[in-house]
């Protein structure tokens, strides 16, 4: 008899996984059936998850972390199953912000972490307003950590809001904010629409940012059952059909639907190639490895690095946090259900490594 295991997930080129799984039968092939349902906010998935609404959901990395830390309200304890993405962020800027960078002589070569952030430090004309989808959330590590290494510190000094993602280019163009950290398509959307252009992508500031997760409450994950370890397989296989070439124009049809992204295929292909218009001007960048679905085990150093990033910022213990956070990523689970499968093998993968020659166990908030 199939399962059915209902998923919540946001418009998001992450949640790619999920959605190829259920369109081309991974999850099937697995006994279960996903039944993918749509969100508007990362709050609301949460708690969709933490109340029993769905079995799992795409979430932010840091958003198991956060829970256990006691942060972002009430809700059941969560567990990070499965990586879903790695990287898949961007970093973009207003036109009057792009506009006043050019001026400064700043080429957007997408590739130079420094340059581009001394030129947006430079460029402002007040506290920075930024928006990031979720207070606790990858992109909002990453501009603290590139922000405070430039000089910059952050939070501290910039003005960080909280915008849903389809709406940031409506911010960029209403000049309410200088710019934005969003996942893609969202990024793209705001150079399409003409509201701002692309300065960086998340991978120039840490090359293997774990970006999105395979989210569930945590009781569900002790309790190990089969339809769960099922579809970690399912996701698995996606994950491996999604980093073939030959499969980019099949992913952008099946993410383009008015029940997924909803985006034109041409703007999805953009980032899943990693060959990004960078603003109106019809300037492309080519991006390797712009985002990587076959990175699938979450890891204890990840989120011991969140961990001690929200404890440093929030005046919380570290040690407690470090050891709370990496009890919310279940690698043993993930490697077990993994090397069950015939034939994987498990990725190596370069040492974590952040712009400013930093290692990962290293980068840690003073």
């Amino acid at each position: 008899m199939t399962t059915t295991l209902h998923i919540g997930f946001l418009p998001l080129i992450d949640a790619a996984p999920l959605i190829v799984a259920a369109e081309m039968g991974f999850d099937r092939a697995e006994g279960i059936a996903l039944d993918l349902r749509r969100a508007h906010s990362w709050s609301a998935l949460r708690d969709m998850v933490s109340f029993g609404q769905v079995t799992a959901a795409q979430m932010l990395s840091a958003m198991p972390v956060a829970t256990a830390l006691g942060l972002g309200g009430a809700g059941a304890p969560l567990a990070a199953v499965a990586v879903l993405s790695t990287n898949g962020e961007v970093i973009g800027v207003s036109k009057a912000i792009a506009a006043r960078m050019r001026e400064a002589g700043h080429a957007f070569a997408l590739n130079d972490p420094d340059a581009a952030g001394r030129a947006l430090i430079a460029a402002a004309r007040g506290p920075l307003r930024i928006a990031v989808p979720f207070p606790f959330s990858m992109h909002a590590e990453l501009l603290y950590y590139w922000l405070t290494a430039l000089g910059l510190p952050a939070p501290a000094s910039v003005d960080i809001r909280t915008v849903p993602p389809p709406l940031m280019a409506a911010g960029l163009a209403a000049g309410e904010l200088d710019a934005i950290c969003v996942g893609e398509p969202w990024g793209s959307v705001a150079v399409e629409t003409g509201a701002g252009a692309l300065l960086l992508p998340g991978s120039a500031i840490w090359a293997g940012a774990p970006e999105k997760v395979l989210g569930v409450r945590a009781d569900l994950a002790d309790a190990n059952p089969e339809p769960l370890r099922a579809a970690i397989r399912a996701l698995w296989h996606a994950g491996q059909w999604l980093s073939d070439r030959q499969s980019r124009t099949t992913a952008c049809e099946l993410l383009a639907g008015s029940q997924y992204l909803d985006v034109p295929a041409e703007i999805i292909d953009r980032a899943l190639s990693g060959h990004l218009t960078i603003s109106g001007r019809g300037k492309s960048r080519h991006v390797p490895k712009f985002v990587d679905f076959s990175r699938y085990a979450p890891h204890a150093a990840h989120a011991a690095w969140i961990g001690e990033r929200l404890a440093a910022r929030l005046g919380l213990d570290r040690t407690a946090a470090r050891t709370a956070a990496i009890a919310t990523y279940r690698s043993d689970q993930n490697r077990d259900v993994l090397q069950a499968i015939p034939g994987y093998r498990e990725r190596e993968t370069a040492p974590d490594r952040f712009f400013d020659g930093q290692e990962l166990g290293l980068a840690t908030s003073d």
